[in-house]
């Protein structure tokens, strides 16, 4: 006798096969900024620096006002967006050096171990095309780390973070192989004479090969030779990232609009005629590099199919001839890059999906970079578990009744001082120079009336720290390096 239940059922699952087979998967761009500010955009409330192509890409698209880097330094970042775990559990959580500035003792940063679980693993095992373009900073050639062994199919850029301090760089990586550029070799990191300075002085630090624009190059030749099937592109410009270093034309856009002063490299980075100019001009240009990308998808028919994503690593940068006061980079709040404070840990980020998204809408949801890998997991059929994240898909595509909350946010941060965060709800604890006092207080912020920070509760709400400070010992695990251990007493250093 002929089963028609199961006939049924069995047509049914291969009806739906063949549906699934012909729905292609998305493209996704994910676009990463470099130490910019979470004001530092015109949709964030900038008034001085110009970004036309990302406040179109927020009007077309939806615009986060919560969302969180997960540190407040590149690589932990960067580490923390790849692998979907917080600073407790993640692999990387500070910019560990390795090697010098010059090229031949270039040694970038600690490497990923073998066979970490990353967004581009994760996504090369659905079927897609994978490639990074730009900053990587978690391995050389040679190490566990190489992007080639984290899941990417190509990449170009700079693999060591400190080579990524001169925009002029003598070479760039490709696939494990240096890609010469028509630049000499700059030492960015050396001052001059304040009292004889000349224009020449400072051209020194200029050369003829501009970084980002070789890396929009090669991101648009990876959209193009992968546009018949879904592709990953992981875009993390240097911009706007010291040294103050932009081409001639984008810098006379803004002078004469600032009463600045030269810079000569006291602090370290290159000198600069033109400080402010130049910052406002390196934020212009990575705002045109976007635009070029987006004008690109739509040239090619991705537009509906073509998720892009924007943010920044961390907060605005402190130092160098930057003025993060005068450009109000973290719009009112409190602290900068190498912060827990929210001004350097809250980012923009900016969302567009043409048919998917709704246009110009704004999302408060609590959320965090490393969301991003359960998000891109739902996004393409199947979620995972053991992360730290949560998927933002619902709230991407309007669905806000399905979307989960997170419970709480931890923040660790080893260097400067050592530092740790927890935000639940509108509440934000932070505790600082944990390193020389172990038993440094907390400090405690309502969020929904203060924004900078300004006015510690912490003496009012003990339950409220008591609750934070369980929720610290639980989420922190041992680091697999002893310079990273700040919290146990017992195996601190």
């Amino acid at each position: 006798m002929i089963n028609l239940k199961g006939c049924f059922a069995m047509l049914l699952m291969v009806a739906t096969e063949c549906l699934m087979s012909q729905t292609r998967l998305p493209n996704i761009i994910y676009i990463y900024a470099d130490d910019l500010g979470y004001g530092e955009l015109g949709s964030y409330g900038q008034t001085k620096i110009k970004t036309p192509h990302l406040d179109r890409m927020a009007q077309e698209g939806l615009r986060f006002t919560q969302h969180y880097s997960g540190a407040p330094v590149c690589a932990p970042s960067r580490c923390m967006l790849m692998t979907g775990k917080h600073a407790g559990h993640s692999y990387i959580r500070g910019n560990y050096e390795m090697g010098g500035f010059e090229d031949s003792s270039e040694g970038g940063q600690m490497p990923l171990h073998e066979n970490t679980y990353t967004i581009a693993r994760m996504l090369k095992e659905r079927g897609y095309a994978t490639g990074l373009v730009g900053k990587w900073g978690m391995g050389m050639p040679g190490t566990t780390g190489s992007p080639l062994k984290q899941g990417f199919d190509y990449y170009y850029g700079y693999l060591d973070q400190k080579q990524a301090h001169n925009f002029y760089p003598s070479h760039l990586w490709e696939n494990d192989r240096w890609d010469s550029l028509d630049n000499r070799y700059i030492m960015v990191h050396q001052s001059i004479d304040s009292t004889t300075a000349s224009d020449t002085d400072f051209d020194r630090f200029r050369g003829k090969d501009y970084a980002p624009a070789k890396m929009t190059e090669k991101a648009l030749g990876f959209i193009d030779r992968n546009r018949q099937k879904p592709f990953f592109l992981y875009l993390p410009y240097t911009l706007p990232h010291l040294s103050l270093q932009a081409p001639e034309e984008y810098v006379k856009k803004y002078i004469g609009q600032f009463a600045e002063r030269p810079y000569y490299g006291e602090k370290g980075y290159a000198p600069n005629k033109y400080p402010l100019s130049t910052y406002a001009a390196m934020i212009s240009y990575l705002d045109d590099q976007v635009g070029i990308i987006l004008e690109r998808i739509k040239q090619l028919g991705l537009d509906g199919e073509t998720i892009i994503m924007f943010s920044s690593d961390n907060g605005a940068t402190f130092s160098a001839g930057v003025d993060a006061t005068f450009f109000q980079s973290v719009a009112g709040m409190r602290g900068l890059k190498m912060d827990l404070y929210e001004g350097g840990i809250r980012v923009p980020f900016i969302v567009r999906w043409p048919g998917k998204v709704k246009p110009n809408t704004v999302s408060n949801l609590m959320s965090v970079q490393y969301d991003i890998l359960p998000t891109l997991s739902e996004l393409t059929g199947l979620r995972i578990s053991g992360l730290d994240g949560i998927s933002l898909l619902p709230e991407i595509l309007g669905n806000k009744s399905k979307q989960e909350n997170h419970g709480f946010l931890y923040f660790e941060y080893p260097e400067n001082g050592g530092q740790i965060a927890v935000r639940t709800g509108d509440w934000k604890g932070i505790r600082k120079n944990m390193r020389k006092d172990p038993a440094a207080p907390w400090e405690l912020y309502d969020l929904a009336t203060d924004v900078s920070e300004r006015i510690n509760l912490a003496a009012k709400h003990p339950a409220i720290i008591a609750e934070m400070g369980k929720i610290a010992r639980r989420e922190h695990m041992h680091p697999h390096i002893l310079e990273w251990e700040f919290i146990d007493p017992r195996i601190r250093k």
